[in-house]
């Protein structure tokens, strides 16, 4: 069986897919009549790579960089790149600072007992204040909210759901986190910011591949397997070298996360034509 590594994966023409990306972000502005995307600027390796390319797609002036950190989590790094990016770009920013809001809410909800007990739920809320933040900045100006959710995420469901996975366009959707990073080099971002380890920061020290136990180059290397090369699950460990704990960890990803990827769950609408049918006998 050939073998299967992360060369495979980075093998792209980083040119073609930069122009294609951006030719896409010029039509969806021109198709739907907005003037312009906002976009959360988290610092982080995905938001960069996304709110370059609109800004090299439609220009600065029609991109909105909103930094919106919760000083209870957010390292201060990540808050001087996001304003190093944003200023070396010359986009227009706003700081919204979440701490007051998210203590707000916590202050609020009768049922809350503290941060470690609650960490998962308020690090939600953390990303769908973020959400409505945006949606705030779209309504205001004409704008559509950017989404930055690349290919690894979507299949494993690393996204909050109606947090950071509702957006308008998902411009890096496409590619996996290791080909995110790559087209980021590409485009000109620095090393530094391009190889960061990810994070949605959603509590005190918290990092993505830390959460997931397993690293992205991993992740990135199954599901390129078994979506663009389709290799059976039962091949993917001989083609790659990854354990089998490895590749059944990635597919319960997938399949737990499903729910996220599906519109929400309704009844068939079979049960109000019986309905009617049985109201008019």
């Amino acid at each position: 069986m050939k073998k299967v590594s992360l060369d495979d994966v980075l093998n792209l023409n980083y040119e073609f897919v930069e122009n294609k990306i951006k030719d896409f972000l010029t039509e969806v502005l021109r198709s739907t009549g907005a003037k312009g995307y906002v976009i959360g600027l988290s610092g982080g390796v995905d938001s960069s790579v996304s709110v370059t390319l609109a800004a090299k797609a439609v220009g600065r002036d029609k991109v909105l960089a909103l930094i919106m950190p919760d000083h209870e989590v957010t390292p201060q790094e990540d808050i001087n790149d996001a304003k190093i990016l944003a200023e070396t770009l010359g986009l227009k920013v706003q700081i919204v600072d979440i701490t007051p809001i998210i203590k707000t809410f916590i202050s609020s909800i009768p049922i809350y007992e503290n941060e470690e007990v609650d960490r998962l739920p308020i690090g939600n809320l953390r990303v769908r204040t973020r959400m409505c933040l945006l949606y705030y900045y779209a309504n205001k100006y004409n704008y559509l909210v950017l989404g930055t959710t690349d290919r690894s995420e979507w299949y494993i469901g690393y996204f909050t759901k109606y947090g950071d996975g509702a957006v308008d366009v998902e411009p890096i959707i496409v590619l996996y986190k290791s080909q995110v990073r790559r087209l980021g080099l590409h485009l000109g971002l620095p090393e530094k910011l391009a190889m960061k380890p990810s994070s949605p920061r959603m509590w005190p020290g918290h990092t993505a591949e830390g959460e997931l136990g397993i690293s992205y180059n991993d992740i990135d290397l199954v599901l390129y397997s078994i979506h663009d090369l389709n290799l059976s699950p039962e091949e993917v460990p001989e083609a790659t070298g990854l354990s089998r704990e490895i590749v059944e960890k990635v597919l319960r990803l997938e399949r737990s996360s499903l729910h996220k990827r599906n519109p929400p769950l309704q009844p068939s609408l079979e049960v109000v034509k019986e309905a009617m049918k049985r109201e008019g006998s």
